[in-house]
This record gives C-alpha cells, sequence and structure tokens, in this order.
C-alpha cells in the first residue's frame, strides 16, 4: 500500500488532475487540510476515513503530528491520500512529509496539482509570463517562520526582473514592497492582489508597487507584481453567475450535473440533498415481476417519469431485445436521456414535461394491433401524484402500477444548512425536495430566490407559504439553470427579480 501525496489544486475542483482523482477514487484514508476544496472530498468512497489537519489560525496542526499519522496508517497498509492545496511540493511543505515517510521506510507518491502561483494569475487574467512585458517569473513566500534563520533575499528577487509572484504574503506585504523598491522595482510597477483566487469568492484588487502596503488585501491571496499585472485579460469573474451561491436539493447522485453546470458559470453550488433513493418497500420483488413482463408481452407501453425509474428497472433487463415489441414513454428530456444511457429511445416525449401532457400524448397515440384495452406498465417513486393512472385508467386502459424505489429524507449536515441559509438562491427539482428541505431546514434558511423546475414543484413551494421567483420555462435542468442566468445575471445582480415573488427569511 502507498501514501500518495496529492496536489488538490488552488480551488476550483476542475483543476483536480486525472491522477489526484483516481488515487482518491480507492482510498481507504483522506487526510486533508482546510484549502482543499470541501467537494473533493466526496471522490473518495464513502466508507473512506477523513481526517482534517486544517492549519487554521489560531489553532495550527503540527507537522510532526501529520508525519506521524501518514507514517502510522501507512504502516497498517491502508491506501492513504494526503490532500494539500495546490501543489505538495510548492510551500506546501510536502517535502517534509515525504522524509518522513522514506524514514520509515513506507512506500509514496507524488501527484503533482496544479499551483495557485499559476493558476490564480491565469483566473484573474493575468499572464505571468508575456512578450515584451516579462520572460521570466520567480515565486517566493511571504511567509516567515521565527523558528527558522531563514530570510528571502527580496532585493535580488528584484533585481531578478521579470514577474514576481508572492504566496502567504499579506501579512508582511508592505515589508516586501518597501525591499522590492529597495532592490530597484518602480514605485509605478503594477501589482494584482488575487484572493480565493479560481473560487466564485474570487476577488481580485490591483494597485502599484508603492501602493501594496497600505491596500485592503485579505487573505489567502496570491500576489502579483510586475508589469503583466496591468494587463486584464478577464474571463472568470465575468461569467454570468460569478460570486453567486446556489444551493443544490437534488439527491447526491443526481446533483454533480446540476452542481457542474453551475460551476462553469461561475457560482458556488451548495449541496444539501433532499432526497435519498432507496430501495422499495418489497426489496423490488414486485419490480423484478413486472419487469419479465415486458419481454413476455404482457404490456404495450412502459411509461417512465423518472431517471430513477429508468435506472431500476433497466438494469432488470440488459439485453435491448427484450424490449422489442413494447413502446416506451418518457415525461422529459432527462428521462429520455436516461433511457438512451440504455441505447433505448422513447417513442413519446412530450412538448411540455409534466405528467399532464404525457397523458395527452399516451391518449391520442395509436391503439395497439389487438384490439383489446391498452396495457402499460408504470415503474415509479413509492409517493407520486395520481394524474397519469388515474387518467389512463378513465380512458379505459389496463395500468400496472409498480414501486420502483422510494424516496427519503437524508441527514443534512448542519454546516451546509448554515452555508444554504446564506445562499443567494435555491433550486427545487421535484415536491419532494421542497417538502423535505423545508421539513429539516426550515424557512429561515430559505435563501431570498427560490427557483424550481417546473409548475408543479413551484406550486407545491407556494402552498408551503414561499415566494417562487423563477419557473424554468424548459422543465429541465438546463431550462432551470437559464432561468437563474436570467435572473441573478445582469447589472445589479438582479435580472428584474426585484419585480417577482420574494421568499421570506
Amino acid at each position: 500500500m502507498t501514501v500518495y501525496l496529492v496536489g488538490a489544486g488552488p480551488g476550483d475542483p476542475g483543476l483536480l488532475t486525472l491522477r489526484a482523482a483516481e488515487v482518491l477514487a480507492r482510498a481507504d484514508v483522506v487526510v486533508h487540510d482546510r484549502l482543499a476544496e470541501v467537494s473533493l472530498l466526496d471522490r473518495a468512497p464513502a466508507g473512506a476515513e477523513r481526517i482534517d489537519v486544517g492549519k487554521t489560525p489560531g489553532s495550527p496542526v503540527a507537522q510532526e503530528d501529520i508525519n506521524s499519522l501518514l507514517v502510522e496508517h501507512g504502516r497498517r497498509g491502508a491506501e492513504v491520500v494526503r490532500l494539500k492545496g495546490g501543489d505538495p511540493f510548492v510551500f506546501g511543505r510536502g517535502g517534509e512529509e515525504a522524509l518522513a515517510l522514506a524514514a520509515a521506510g513506507v512506500d509514496f507518491e507524488v501527484v503533482p496539482g496544479v499551483t495557485s502561483a499559476v493558476a490564480v494569475p491565469a483566473y484573474a487574467g493575468i499572464p505571468i509570463t508575456h512578450r515584451g512585458r516579462a520572460t521570466s517569473f520567480t515565486v517566493v513566500t511571504g511567509h516567515r517562520r521565527a523558528d527558522l534563520d531563514v530570510d528571502t533575499d527580496w532585493e535580488a528577487v528584484a533585481r531578478a526582473g521579470g514577474t514576481v509572484v508572492v504566496l502567504m504574503g499579506v501579512a508582511h506585504r508592505a515589508e516586501i514592497a518597501s525591499r522590492l523598491l529597495a532592490g530597484g522595482r518602480d514605485p509605478g510597477t503594477p501589482v494584482a492582489a488575487v484572493t480565493w483566487g479560481t473560487r466564485p469568492e474570487q476577488v481580485t484588487l490591483r494597485t502599484t508597487l508603492a501602493g501594496l502596503g497600505d491596500a485592503p488585501v485579505e487573505p489567502p491571496a496570491t500576489i502579483v507584481v510586475g508589469e503583466v499585472a496591468g494587463l486584464d485579460l478577464a474571463w472568470y469573474e465575468r461569467r454570468p453567475l460569478f460570486g453567486r451561491s446556489v444551493v443544490v436539493t437534488r439527491a447526491r447522485p443526481q446533483a454533480s450535473a446540476l452542481s457542474a453546470r453551475l460551476r462553469d458559470l461561475g457560482a458556488r453550488p451548495v449541496e444539501v440533498p433532499a432526497i435519498a433513493v432507496v430501495d422499495p418497500a418489497d426489496g423490488g420483488a414486485g419490480l423484478a415481476t413486472a419487469a419479465s413482463g415486458i419481454p413476455a408481452g404482457r404490456y404495450d407501453w412502459v411509461v417512465l417519469t423518472s431517471a430513477n425509474a429508468v435506472g431500476r428497472l433497466c438494469e432488470l433487463l440488459p439485453d435491448g431485445r427484450a424490449w422489442a415489441g413494447v413502446r416506451v414513454a418518457a415525461i422529459g428530456p432527462g428521462t429520455a436521456e436516461a433511457l438512451a444511457g440504455y441505447r433505448l429511445v422513447a417513442d413519446l416525449v412530450p412538448a411540455e414535461h409534466v405528467a399532464e401532457a404525457l397523458l395527452a400524448g399516451l391518449l391520442a397515440a395509436s391503439p395497439p394491433a389487438h384490439g383489446g384495452p391498452c396495457r402499460a406498465l408504470l415503474p415509479r417513486a413509492a409517493v407520486a401524484r395520481e394524474v397519469l393512472p388515474a387518467g389512463l385508467r378513465a380512458a379505459g386502459w389496463e395500468v400496472e402500477v409498480v414501486e420502483a424505489y422510494r424516496s427519503v429524507v437524508p441527514e443534512m449536515a448542519p454546516a451546509a444548512l448554515e452555508q444554504a441559509g446564506a445562499a443567494d438562491a435555491i433550486c427545487f427539482t421535484s415536491s419532494s425536495t421542497v417538502t423535505n428541505y423545508l421539513t429539516v431546514a426550515g424557512r429561515e434558511r430559505v435563501p431570498p430566490l427560490v427557483a424550481c423546475i417546473g409548475p408543479v414543484t413551484a406550486a407545491t413551494a407556494r402552498d408551503a407559504g414561499l415566494g417562487v421567483g423563477v419557473v424554468a420555462a424548459d422543465h429541465t435542468i438546463a431550462g432551470l439553470v437559464a432561468a437563474l442566468v436570467g435572473e441573478l445575471s445582469g447589472p445589479g445582480g438582479s435580472g428584474g427579480a426585484d419585480r417577482k415573488e420574494r421568499s421570506p427569511r
């Protein structure tokens, strides 16, 4: 077994390397610091032990204790991932940990990470080298330890020319600026200080070397000194949802797709799953019996109203030939996409993605060739609206409703609920997410903007006393995200939200 010294990158989880994701996925133990993006821990197996050794100000964890922890778990044969912000060998003390492991005879591997020295300026629109402005760059730490008799020769750094990137230098920025000036740098040299770089909280402050000491820079910041800091090729901070935090209430397996879309637009998703999908009450016996009737020709239609139902049913029918002779209906493109994952094409997807539209489409379809009543299988959640089966039966159809899964209320982490209460918006993708979230979190933790995927979910939210600011015109995840962009982007960041219902705090 091996201890992996893994660089998590500067903050954006999309900057995690493929190798880092690979070793995280099989870790037995994850030892992480406070700068590693919390969502990265979800890449480790659910049963992996997670140990927080974050060196928070005022309550430091001794490096010797971290070294001992890595040696201890490495010796007992565990797959250990030491997850560190940035790159483990760029001011990350990964070298000290590697020396301790080597001395103890514990195998280790170094997985480089994207360092903030390069990534943060890039996210701020600053190339650290640029033809005609800088042909080199120097990376230096501004942090000093009283117990180490080491001092940076800042005057020599100044004379080296090119771009100077300072990490962990906020507390000593006035002295650093003074010594760079003493080394010959021009007082008017452009400076950019980027706080929480590569994250939705990113803030870029621009000043000069003469003004750096008095500039209101907050840690953790990457400071860029040089002519390139005068360039402003901003792209990240111009994303339409930049700086916004949005609560995602979908079940954890489905949350990643919505969270990824939000991150791509600059938002910070706060995942608080309000639904967990579990086995049906009978353990799946009823669904298995119903599935056996599909190749036997028992049904004319299989009607699917969720991606969860698709997955549960299709896993019981791995041979595509079993679907020959039966037509398949999907309530919307998300369900149809789930079918496509099993190489099945829906025969019917209504233009409006609600049960009423699906009912109308089914009733308008051609009757079965056998001349008898149309027979439909409807695998779905244990609790669901009766519009569809009731409407079909009223039209003379024979409908078999079978429980494919149950939606239950999961435990919600207090820290996540606290973040949710301070967010800008919350997304509800079903009536169950509304009901479950309010049951656990209460109305006081509902952000000011409530966004719903469709009219049924919005009706549930309104019935619960919430003001609904966004209802997606296209009742899909893409439609929900587009509606959020229309509401939260633009001048003032409200996009006309003041004209909408607002949810009470």
